[in-house]
């Protein structure tokens, strides 16, 4: 993970956080191999706080190729466009991606105007573009047209396996997380099956949670920390009608195990169980929404009209009852990218002299460092 500076920044594991499982080299989701992601921050004046995220599963040459899919949403109160057909075909041939709740008409366009102009193939049958969302409303003028087509073709155009940016970038830009600025977090996974190796990653946006609810390990930090919180603690959430916890939570989950589009939904389903280790009950006004998908088989599942030629496609998958390993990498994955986006991050303002606070690290690395002296 690198955002162009000389050094690397702290992550969740630098403060003591100590998180289970074996993670791939960059412990992010492109060390699932063909997966690549780029990003598009747009920050502008004293009010716009927002951006762009795109996660290619098999990089932008292989866009219209369809990969194993499946959805979950633990809490329907947001978006992901194209769901219908990732139910119904068990297939993704588009990019994903991540942007505010309000700029999701403007992406899903410029999606179809990328492809039909790098791969006219697969755009003169039919596209349903996966964009989802999560509310970036305290920092960001989310109802101006600050999301443009060319934010979203920059980001396609910078996918690569170094273009995972955590923290305040791209579609998380304007992110809040248990009332600490939230945004971008990763992780990756190791999973031996069968003499081989895999990886499992995620990456998440994170807009969830309030303050009280975060906690490592049984430790209440969010009670604990004396960081101001003024997304939930200010009168502007009486005036604009938005409540503590509200915001959202997207998680893409992404192997190159092959598995089925049932199992990839069942993947999808345990990134709440990981959520819920960093303490959100999942607020009814929380649109949490995951998908998962596997590079394997990799056009296995296409869906193109028949020209005559056509063939038995085969799957090759992992038994089901071999899976339990998998799920544990996509707990301890979410887990641990939940925390990266609050660790990778910096104090924001934004809209209305907003300000949404960092989590102290300093404070954290303390408490952290004092419950493992008293054990």
């Amino acid at each position: 993970m690198s955002d162009g500076a000389a050094t690397q920044p702290l992550r969740a594991r630098d403060l003591g956080l100590i998180f289970n499982g074996l993670t791939g080299a960059v412990n992010g989701i492109t060390d699932v191999p063909g997966v690549t992601v780029g990003m598009t921050t747009v920050v502008s004046g004293d009010s716009v706080r927002t951006g762009v995220t795109a996660v290619l599963p098999l990089g932008a040459e292989r866009v219209g190729v369809a990969v194993a899919a499946g959805l979950h949403s633990q809490n329907g109160n947001g978006e992901l466009t194209g769901a219908h057909w990732i139910n119904e075909s068990g297939s993704l041939n588009t990019p994903l991606l991540l942007t505010n709740t309000h700029a999701v008409g403007t992406v899903h366009r410029a999606v179809i105007d990328w492809v039909a102009r790098h791969h006219g193939g697969a755009a003169a049958q039919w596209l349903l573009p996966v964009v989802a969302e999560t509310w970036d409303g305290y920092l960001n003028d989310i109802n101006g047209d600050h999301v443009h087509g060319t934010h979203v073709w920059s980001a396609l155009d910078a996918a690569s396996v170094d273009g995972v940016v955590e923290g305040s970038a791209g579609g998380g830009t304007g992110m809040n997380c248990y009332g600490f600025k939230g945004g971008n977090g990763t992780s990756s996974r190791r999973v031996a099956f069968a003499g081989s190796e895999y990886h499992v990653g995620v990456f998440l946006q994170t807009n969830f949670g309030d303050r009280a609810e975060l906690s490592y390990r049984g430790l209440p930090i969010g009670r604990m920390m004396a960081t101001p919180c003024p997304i939930e603690t200010d009168d502007w959430f009486a005036r604009d009608r938005h409540f503590a916890g509200a915001g959202s939570c997207i998680g893409v989950v992404a192997t190159d195990a092959p598995l089925l589009p049932d199992q990839l939904r069942a993947l999808a389903r345990r990134v709440t169980n990981g959520l819920a280790r960093t303490g959100t009950s999942g607020s009814h006004f929380s649109g949490d929404i995951f998908i998962a998908f596997s590079t394997a088989n990799a056009g296995a599942l296409d869906s193109t009209f028949p020209n005559g030629s056509e063939g038995l496609h085969v799957l090759q998958f992992v038994p089901w009852g071999c899976i339990d390993p998998f799920f544990e990498a996509v707990v301890d994955a979410t887990e641990e990218a939940v925390w990266n986006s609050l660790v990778v991050n910096e104090t924001m303002d934004g809209r209305a002299d907003h300000r949404s606070y960092a989590l102290d690290r300093d404070a954290l690395r303390k408490m952290i460092e004092t419950r493992v002296v008293k054990e």
